[in-house]
């Protein structure tokens, strides 16, 4: 699973390499060729966002042991995609000295209270995308937690049907032993009533034998 993780954070390093590249260009061009700069870098950073919920799923099946040092690189690289998103949407109604004044001319105060506007509407939304994605992050640190708890329950329950199937053979056991000691109980009182019985047989028999002899003479 790991290198599956590292394979996705290559792709993720390749990407968001060219989309700083491209976000740094967006100021400089006018027109056309700005629209599809912008298109082109939405489109990846789509990409990346589909990347990082790959390396999320990934972290998932990592052995637990291991998951909190891939935690805390995924949580870098969200980091870093909030601030490709915050330079991308500047980026958007920015313009170099160059271009702002070929298309404003002496519009340019006009454009800056604009640009001004547009910034603070562009920081709002970013707050509430942090938000978002704060409660997105807490749901699944939950969802992890119970995953936990449940596979720590699953374990105490498997451990206590052995030991009650454990007990259940000892009580059986012990029920063939105790059958097994009153039937030996039973046999030797038996034969000590049998010796008995005999010692009385050959003592009687003995006193008649001397009565009988003893009359004889």
């Amino acid at each position: 699973m790991s290198s599956d993780f590292e394979a996705y954070e290559q792709d993720f390093g390749t990407v968001t390499a060219e989309i700083t590249n491209k976000i740094g260009r967006i100021p400089k061009l006018s027109g056309e060729e700005k629209t599809q700069l912008v298109l082109n870098v939405d489109k990846q950073l789509e990409e990346v966002r589909e990347l990082l919920e790959q390396m999320d799923l990934e972290v998932r099946e990592i052995p637990i042991q291991s998951r909190a040092m891939y935690n805390s690189r995924l949580k870098s690289y969200k980091q870093e995609v909030e601030k490709l998103e915050k330079d991308f949407k500047r980026s958007r109604i920015a313009y170099s000295d160059e271009v702002r004044n070929e298309l404003l001319g002496d519009d340019a105060s006009s454009s800056e209270n604009q640009r001004a506007h547009l910034l603070d509407n562009a920081e709002k939304l970013e707050r509430s995308s942090r938000r978002l994605e704060a409660g997105y992050q807490i749901a699944v640190e939950t969802e992890q937690v119970g995953q936990e708890i449940l596979a720590n329950l699953h374990g105490d329950r498997e451990k206590i049907q052995r030991a009650r199937e454990r007990l259940r053979e000892t009580d059986a056991n012990l029920g063939k032993s105790s059958r097994i000691l009153t039937g030996m109980l039973r046999r030797i009182i038996q034969n000590r009533v049998l010796v008995f019985i005999l010692g009385a047989i050959i003592l009687l028999t003995i006193i008649l034998a001397v009565y009988f002899n003893l009359r004889g003479h």
